[in-house]
């Protein structure tokens, strides 16, 4: 199975932690030289010296805000003006929890920004490298709402689904150039958006750690989280060049949760 990405410069969103600081960690380990996005200095300093640990390469890390468009776009272009990547992986933190019936305009608005519109942008920055080389592979990490909706995520649930939309119809758009679009949507897994989620339910079900838990992994067959690892091992499968004929799709990492086909 062709697997290598050496000569390969991957863009990774959401990079100093958590699902994207795992993806990157396995792209590097794959070859690929990895530009890190982020907002917090400390820990982007930190992953890329993780990653030079796992692969020694030219590993970097911009420091953006995605809720900044114009700095967001000013900052990524001109880098990618000097190092062209072949593969971006579109991913950052959800919105907070709660009813659909209480969200506000703001909220969906800074949402659909922060999601589709910056994914919007950063393909649109990257795809001359990737026609360039020859290659390219676009995967967003999504969320499994996108088939089914999740109790307690309002904007969430709504704003992914337009994401996957976005993708399947960019996917169509560029598949006759071999460049790749799928998403990966990932389950429970140990992240510090996990944290958040495990918090809230204890404040608003006013029972324990425990118990919340519990309820969680009673509807996942495998009866446990997942490890960000897990879920950045199908995102670096699906940047490789094994994955060529794979497009448009929408793949759940999430122990089984998932009853929709």
């Amino acid at each position: 199975m062709q697997l290598d990405l050496g000569g390969r410069h991957a863009l990774v969103g959401g990079g100093s932690q958590g699902i994207g600081r795992a993806a990157a960690l396995e792209l590097a380990q794959l070859g690929a030289d990895v530009t890190l996005i982020g907002r917090d200095q400390d820990r982007l300093k930190q992953a890329v010296q993780a990653l030079q640990a796992a692969h020694p390469g030219r590993h970097h890390a911009l420091i953006a805000d995605y809720a900044d468009r114009a700095a967001l776009a000013r900052i990524v272009g001109d880098w990618l003006a000097e190092h062209p990547a072949q593969i971006l992986i579109n991913n950052t933190g959800g919105p907070p929890p709660g009813a659909i019936e209480h969200a506000t305009e703001a909220q969906f608005l800074e949402t659909f920004g922060q999601h589709l519109l910056c994914n919007q942008l950063l393909t649109g920055l990257v795809l001359p490298g990737m026609r360039a080389a020859g290659y390219g592979r676009i995967v967003n990490v999504i969320s499994t709402s996108v088939k089914e909706p999740i109790k307690g995520l309002g904007v969430s649930n709504s704003i992914r689904g337009a994401v996957a939309s976005w993708a399947k119809t960019l996917a169509t758009e560029l598949g006759p150039e071999g460049i790749t679009v799928n998403n990966v949507l990932p389950g429970f897994t140990r992240t510090a958006r996990l944290d958040g989620l495990i918090a809230g339910k204890i404040k608003s079900s006013q029972s324990d750690e425990g118990a919340v838990t519990a309820g969680m992994l009673s509807a996942v067959p495998m009866g446990r989280f997942a490890d960000a690892a897990e879920v950045a091992a199908a995102i670096a499968f699906l940047a490789s060049p094994a994955a060529s004929y794979i497009t448009g799709v929408s793949i759940a990492v999430d122990g089984g949760r998932t009853l929709a086909l």
